[in-house]
């Protein structure tokens, strides 16, 4: 949910609110300072651009809607920065890419591949005009990537590239060595003492290694590291699950704050399907029962439901035919749905009583 709040107004709820549907990684006020159309209303529009998810929403305050919906990431977009005045918008994703969108028309006008998720883009503006010179793109894995865009002097040593290229093709190449060599022995002592490295260049700012993570379990450790199966494989099998064996009457051995947590991080980044699948019954059904155990819970119904599909979606042709007795996956997945049609059923009933209890507030008042 995206809410807008208005500070002029002694309320404390907020006047307008947005659902986009995934969760919420950044928001970044816009405002599009067109002038034509400044001249036809006397107003700016003002927008307000979410990364949800995969998709990038830009909503329109002034009509209360999304106004675009920019779904060109394969992955969850992190990231959102505004470049050249408001008219370009970089995004960066977990999928390693950076994009950069025209605010206008809001289409794809250039991008970057980088070899690790993205999780975090800054354009860097130099000089008293504020040109954008650098595009900063922080990685998953630890990296600092740094664009340098050509100007000055880069500028020159690329056209004087060009012109020796033309020269080569032309048959001209010894008399523009000849020029070349004349204008740099005059250039010598102008430019000496100045150093144009790195300019144009991808630079990786190294020495500032960060130290080991301390207090951090081997689980956390696979999941940063983007190990999913393995994260949830180590999770599945602590050594509190092997201190208390797992049963139906007594889920809780897993560290449920743990499961939640490593789960809510699985869906964030789109790997849930990564993790559950090619699972066996060992570390399939440990699962299947901490799943049944807790998805009544309304706080984490949602995550659950979603696991809970996933793993129906990717073994169901594996299912049916196994008569092993209570534990066996088919009986779990038999459990699971009694539970949750109890949970649908309950559902309904405390509605209807909650439409009752209105309706006698109503005629009370």
């Amino acid at each position: 949910m995206v809410k807008i709040w208005d500070g002029r107004s002694p309320g404390t709820d907020s006047v307008m609110t947005f659902s986009v549907g995934e969760p919420v990684e950044k928001v970044l006020p816009f405002s599009h300072t067109s002038g034509q159309q400044q001249q036809m209303d006397g107003t700016t529009a003002t927008n307000v651009i979410v990364a949800a998810g995969e998709k990038i929403c830009v909503l329109d305050l002034v009509a209360g809607r999304a106004r675009e919906v920019l779904v060109n990431h394969q992955r969850t977009v992190t990231s959102l920065a505004l470049a050249s005045g408001g008219t370009r918008l970089v995004s960066g994703g977990l999928d390693g890419h950076v994009k950069i969108f025209d605010t206008t028309e809001w289409k794809v006008v250039a991008g970057f591949k980088y070899p690790s998720p993205v999780l975090s883009v800054a354009v860097i503006p130099v000089g008293n005009d504020l040109e954008d010179r650098h595009l900063a793109v922080g990685m998953q894995s630890g990296l600092l990537s740094i664009r340098t865009r050509l100007a000055g002097q880069q500028k020159v040593l690329a056209r004087a590239k060009e012109k020796e290229m033309k020269a080569l093709i032309e048959g001209k190449i010894d008399e523009h060595d000849r020029k070349v060599k004349k204008l740099r022995q005059g250039d010598k002592k102008r430019l000496r003492g100045r150093d144009f490295t790195g300019e144009g260049a991808d630079i990786v700012i190294e020495g500032n290694v960060r130290g080991k993570i301390r207090n951090q379990s081997k689980w956390e450790t696979a999941l940063r590291k983007g190990h999913w199966a393995v994260s949830l494989d180590m999770l599945l099998h602590s050594p509190v699950e092997k201190q208390q064996k797992l049963s139906i009457s007594n889920n809780n051995t897993l560290d449920k704050r743990a499961m939640l947590t490593l789960l809510t991080a699985l869906h964030h980044r789109s790997a849930l399907r990564t993790a559950l699948s090619g699972r066996d019954e060992e570390t399939l059904v440990p699962l299947l029962r901490w799943i049944t155990k807790n998805i009544n819970d309304p706080r984490h119904v949602k995550l659950l439901s979603a696991v809970a599909l996933q793993i129906i979606d990717i073994y169901a042709p594996q299912l049916g035919g196994d008569d092993r007795g209570e534990h066996s996956i088919d009986s779990l997945i038999a459990s699971l749905h009694r539970r949750v049609k109890h949970a649908v059923e309950m559902a309904t009933v405390a509605g209807a009583t909650g439409g009752m209890l209105d309706f006698l507030n109503i005629g009370a008042c």
